[in-house]
């Protein structure tokens, strides 16, 4: 369950080991954001995707999803240090009044250092978004996905997964259909939880009055194409958006139909939109 049960919009939202987490949104940042979260179906261990929500203003806050890697020990405590060292560290930064940005890289370093110390093998993927009000910037270690789309399904930004067939695809050596089903989907090159851990962080992106910003773990993009995941959450109130999205999602790990890609996974996102 979450650090904070009950909805104080000024205080970080830390959610782990989820079941199944629907129908839960907050204020934000001057707007929305819509949590989902949910145990691989058919799956008995706990759920090894984390996810925070976390104030920094009235205008402004960060979003952040971690995936704890499966096939690696203590993917879950791995996920939730790294959701944990970073509210921490960001957190130290406020007291401190130095930028947002500072708190989120030494949020990074802190993460990476906690999982480290489980001396276990573990491993998570951390991705995270930090809003000001009118920008948008994106922080990433792994392939958990960040995407921002408009209105009307122009994706405005999305991140690059660390992997061997994330990077094929970007170079056009492979189309998004194909790295689907390709056999080495599940290779990620670049983690918490690594001595080479290194961080991307994007450009900022301007942020429009009707645009949604989306951040998922893997259980989403190994599922659903990029198309989909646009169409679903690009328009309509938001709780209805991640409703269709979940439901979808869900559909798909539980069958595939006519060649579509189906990898039944944990599933964790968040979906933002500013406030009219």
């Amino acid at each position: 369950m979450g650090l904070n049960d009950r909805p104080d919009q000024s205080r970080a939202h830390l959610f782990f080991e989820q079941d199944l987490l629907e129908e839960t949104t907050f204020d934000l940042a001057g707007g929305v954001v819509a949590l989902f979260s949910m145990r691989c179906p058919g799956k008995d261990t706990p759920n090894e995707d984390s996810i925070g929500i976390i104030p920094t203003g009235t205008d402004s806050g960060v979003i952040a999803v971690a995936d704890g890697l499966g096939g690696a020990p203590a993917g879950k405590q791995a996920s939730f240090l790294a959701i944990q060292s970073l509210a921490g560290a960001i957190e130290a930064a406020l007291s401190e009044e130095a930028e947002i940005r500072t708190g989120i890289l030494n949020g990074f370093e802190a993460a990476n250092e906690d999982v480290l110390a489980l001396a276990m093998g573990a491993a998570t993927t951390l991705t995270v978004v930090e809003y000001d009000g009118r920008f948008v910037r994106h922080y990433h270690v792994g392939d958990s996905m960040v995407l921002l789309t408009g209105q009307r399904g122009k994706v405005k930004m999305q991140s690059i997964p660390h992997s061997p067939v994330g990077y094929a695809v970007e170079a056009g050596l492979l189309d998004e259909s194909d790295a689907m089903h390709h056999e080495e989907r599940h290779m990620i090159s670049n983690v918490i939880g690594s001595t080479d851990m290194r961080i991307e962080v994007g450009s900022a992106v301007e942020v429009a009055a009707r645009d949604t910003l989306l951040l998922a773990s893997d259980g989403l993009s190994d599922n659903l194409h990029i198309s989909e995941i646009v169409e679903c959450v690009r328009r309509g109130p938001l709780p209805k958006a991640a409703r269709r999205l979940a439901a979808l999602a869900g559909e798909r790990m539980e069958d595939s139909a006519d060649g579509e890609p189906s990898k039944p996974d944990d599933l964790t996102f968040a979906i933002f939109r500013r406030s009219r």
